[in-house]
């Protein structure tokens, strides 16, 4: 999926259809386009203006076989400046292509747990057999008052737990699933399907919808997605369960 493309549509709130109708397409084309194929240079330059972003921000490396060669293997899938730029459909197309696993390390994740959708999902995988593992922030964690303080929210932190807490609690009856609370300091949230994750880097002082969002896939090295990994094991590991 070519997650940058399909950002820059929705947030110029064109479809499929749009797309194909300006570039003169068949829309099959656009999905493909989507779905990870790279279009034809004059192509390129057409969506390039449409969606007005740099072609080597959509496909880097697409014009020159060198930096192709560079990138071959990558683990970076897409970058997103900011968490709130990451569209809703990304974070359920995401959870509901996980076939074994689903893992989340987040202080609230209110912004995904408020999402009736992604609730659904999550229930739909897990009743599958999808492995669901929940890490939510210890309410009496000293790091959780910590970062509510550099973000300037105080004890709404807490709050914002407290709710998530109660939001998710109906996942806790269904089969494949656990929910832990951690109180270590979050460095990153970490939110993984498979051999995939979307890693959210937090920045002091800044709320974490305010802060970058990597889309990772595992590659031959696996060098990102192993440490990232390795860090909610970490987590997991040193995490409480919580009671329904």
């Amino acid at each position: 999926m070519n997650y940058v493309l399909k950002e820059a549509m929705a947030r110029a709130g064109l479809s499929v259809v749009d797309v194909a109708a300006q570039l003169e397409v068949d829309p099959k084309t656009v999905e493909r386009w989507l779905a990870g194929r790279v279009p034809h240079p004059r192509s390129r330059a057409r969506l390039s203006a449409l969606m007005k972003l740099p072609e080597s921000h959509m496909w880097p490396g697409a014009s020159s076989p060198m930096r192709r060669r560079q990138l071959h293997g990558t683990e970076v899938q897409a970058v997103y400046p900011h968490r709130w730029q990451v569209p809703a459909d990304v974070w359920r197309d995401f959870f509901r292509g996980a076939e074994c696993a689903i893992d989340v390390l987040v202080y609230s994740g209110l912004f995904l747990v408020e999402d009736v959708a992604v609730l659904r999902v999550l229930s739909e995988r897990a009743t599958a057999g999808v492995k669901v593992r929940l890490l939510l922030g210890d309410l009496g964690s000293v790091n959780v008052a910590t970062r509510g303080g550099e973000e300037g929210i105080g004890d709404a932190m807490a709050g914002r737990i407290r709710n998530a807490l109660v939001l998710v609690r109906p996942l806790a009856s269904l089969p494949h699933v656990e929910i832990r609370k951690h109180s270590t300091t979050l460095y990153n949230s970490i939110f993984r399907r498979d051999d995939e994750l979307l890693v959210n880097a937090h920045v002091l002082g800044q709320p974490a919808t305010h802060s970058p969002v990597l889309h990772l896939r595992r590659g031959v090295d696996c060098a990102m997605t192993c440490t990232y990994r390795q860090s909610f094991e970490r987590v997991w590991s040193d995490s409480v369960t919580v009671t329904p």
